[in-house]
């Protein structure tokens, strides 16, 4: 069976790098992007002279309309949505919880939160086999901020994921007998496009390190890896699972 995989936020780091491995496993890709048009560009260029087949499409993952149209041109485009990995994600306004800004709350609860939602009801709609579908797997980037509440100044980010987390286990029940799995990967600090500013800081990386107990920051290739291992028949059994790409968590 052909299959069509689409990456929210494809355009850099972990998802860039899932569509690269992707495609040279046969995959047809579809890269979301908000503002990297350029990266995207590139990156379908890159599939496209190893031989695969790529598509770049814009869409803001807080606007619902953007979303629906972003699946309706991958399937005119590619064929039916096999496989959804929700990669798109900010970080919102680092800061203590009494400076909570409500307006800036909302935008990270808007896509990191409520843009996967809905990029996951597009993906059940036309994966379920209740519906008509042939199955198909997802796979939502977490983060490991969700099970200590993030690193300080990160607590409503760490909250996001939290909450994918616990919607991916309940969508995964609800579809589990229809031919969708789901699952979360749980990375942490991992050198990527969002990362590199702060990780350039000897002495911020230094102190990131040694809280981890393999003693290092992880490369976006191995996250990814786990990301295709998900989709992959290989994990035919695993849904509602929350897999840490971590280094072994945290040191406390």
């Amino acid at each position: 069976m052909a299959r069509t995989l689409l990456i929210t936020g494809g355009a850099s780091g972990i998802g860039a790098e899932t569509a690269r491995r992707a495609a040279a496993r046969g995959y047809r890709i579809a890269i979301n992007y908000r503002s990297r048009e350029a990266q995207a560009k590139a990156i379908v260029a890159e599939i496209e002279a190893g031989g695969g087949e790529a598509i770049a499409i814009p869409a803001d993952m807080a606007r619902e309309a953007e979303i629906v149209r972003l699946f309706d041109e991958t399937e005119k485009s590619l064929g039916p949505i096999t496989h959804l990995v929700n990669s798109a994600g900010i970080n919102g306004r680092r800061g203590r919880v009494e400076d909570y800004d409500a307006a800036a709350l909302a935008e990270v609860f808007a896509v990191n939160v409520v843009g996967l939602m809905l990029c996951c009801r597009e993906a059940g709609r036309r994966m379920s086999t209740r519906r008509g579908g042939k199955g198909g797997a997802i796979v939502n980037v977490s983060s490991m901020a969700a099970t200590l509440g993030g690193r300080s100044g990160s607590s409503a980010y760490a909250a996001t994921k939290g909450a994918v987390d616990a919607f991916t286990k309940g969508f995964a029940r609800e579809v589990a007998s229809e031919g969708v799995r789901v699952n979360s990967i749980r990375p942490g600090m991992v050198l990527s496009e969002m990362t590199e500013g702060r990780l350039s800081d000897k002495a911020f990386r230094s102190g990131i390190e040694a809280s981890i107990p393999m003693r290092r920051v992880g490369e976006t290739h191995e996250i990814a890896e786990a990301i295709l291992w998900l989709l992959s028949d290989e994990a035919s059994f695993i849904t509602g699972a929350m897999l840490d790409a971590a280094g072994g968590g945290y040191i406390i």
